[in-house]
């Protein structure tokens, strides 16, 4: 059988190493369309998966220079559960089309009828837009689960695809210690690229990182990430708009430090002295901690030389939640860039304390918080996901 399927993807100019069709699908390739596919190896030209039926990521995916995977709207991806190695990964000059529609939606989850977070990796977008870096040095950096494989590099307007109503669900994988998986991680990602109506459930780690790059983003729901919500670094240098974090009431799994928003201005805070260090714009954002006994480190931490203009934030806690602080702008290694500018309203209801905050040791970053009942995210953009706000 495996030479029949081979023989099959060559006839149809597929090079997709390591692939594994469908033992029970007798036309599985059909002009570069694949209409069932366990889906693992590399993909060196373009591939359109469809619609219609369930497919399979049984290990890592990766989309190579030159390819195109698309993946059409209403596609539900099952992820094989219990596996680090299991993830798409596109590299620096392949692109992913998913273009979903509030209708239909694409789907990637875990394989079991019990998921849980951290069942699989997740998605990875790495391509070629500038990065945190020493002056005179390449804007390069080694992808975290696989290190062999680099991403960054010049082209700010770099273009890796569009993800487009799209959920993730049961994300954050963990090799070890020092590395893991995110729900969504944008690896230098240029501002070509469309990053927009996004939902990320139920991930062991970040929900969604910009380790540098242009990209922008917008309508990012996140729902109990065990580490932080929104975490930008190394660079980045884009804008989100309208971000919905909530940590729900009943959902403990928390790290040493889970935060709602970090930023650091380079890498870890380890290169101080790099040029391009992280300055990016946020507006509309909620933060909500409702998980009763939990206490989330911060609601917004910008630290190491980051710079943030954060307009109409909205932090809310649930009974018995908590913040450490609810916005910090300190750090041992470095405090948050003084050109920091953040305009929040926080619900004081279930002892929300408004005076803690941290501004930098200087004292030279802009805070406004006030006290109030709304703002933040339009919650109304996400009905498509069918979540109960």
């Amino acid at each position: 059988m495996k030479k029949t399927i081979l023989s099959i993807v060559t006839i149809a100019s597929l090079v997709f190493t390591g692939c594994s069709l469908s033992e029970d699908d007798n036309t599985p390739v059909d002009g570069g369309v694949i209409t069932a596919q366990n889906l693992a190896g590399n993909l060196t030209s373009d591939l359109t998966i469809k619609s219609g039926i369930a497919h399979n990521l049984t290990g890592a995916l990766l989309v190579k220079d030159g390819a195109t995977l698309t993946i059409e709207a209403g596609t539900t991806i099952n992820a094989l559960a219990g596996g680090t190695d299991v993830y798409i990964l596109v590299e620096k000059g392949g692109k992913l089309i998913a273009d979903g529609t509030a209708a239909n939606p694409i789907k990637f989850t875990s394989s079991v009828t019990s998921p849980k977070a951290g069942d699989w990796g997740g998605i990875i977008l790495n391509g070629n837009a500038p990065l945190s870096r020493q002056s005179g040095s390449d804007s390069n950096a080694a992808t975290e689960i696989k290190n062999s494989i680099l991403f960054g590099g010049s082209d700010a307007a770099d273009n890796s695809g569009i993800l487009n109503y799209v959920i993730l669900e049961y994300t954050g994988a963990r090799i070890d210690d020092e590395a893991e998986h995110n729900g969504l991680t944008l690896n230098g990602v240029g501002s070509g690229t469309t990053i927009s109506n996004i939902a990320i459930f139920n991930g062991d780690d970040d929900a969604i990182e910009f380790f540098g790059g242009t990209v922008n983003a917008t309508n990012i729901l996140v729902v109990n990430a065990k580490d932080d919500m929104f975490d930008f670094t190394q660079g980045y240098a884009g804008t989100c708009t309208n971000l919905y974090g909530v940590r729900e009431n009943g959902y403990t799994a928390v790290t040493s430090d889970p935060r709602g928003i970090e930023a650091d201005g380079n890498l870890d805070g380890n290169s101080p002295s790099d040029i391009n260090q992280a300055k990016f714009t946020i507006n509309g954002v909620t933060i909500i901690n409702n998980a009763d006994g939990v206490e989330m480190s911060d609601g917004i931490k910008i630290r190491r030389g980051a710079i943030a203009t954060i307009t109409n934030a909205y932090l809310v806690l649930g009974s018995g939640a908590k913040f450490g602080d609810v916005i910090d702008l300190q750090d041992s290694k470095s405090d948050a860039d003084d050109a920091t500018k953040i305009t929040a309203v926080a619900s004081i209801a279930n002892g929300l304390d408004i005076t803690d905050v941290k501004n930098t040791v200087s004292g030279g970053a802009t805070i406004t918080l006030t006290t109030g009942t709304t703002g933040g995210a339009d919650k109304s953009v996400f009905a498509w996901t069918g979540y109960s706000f």
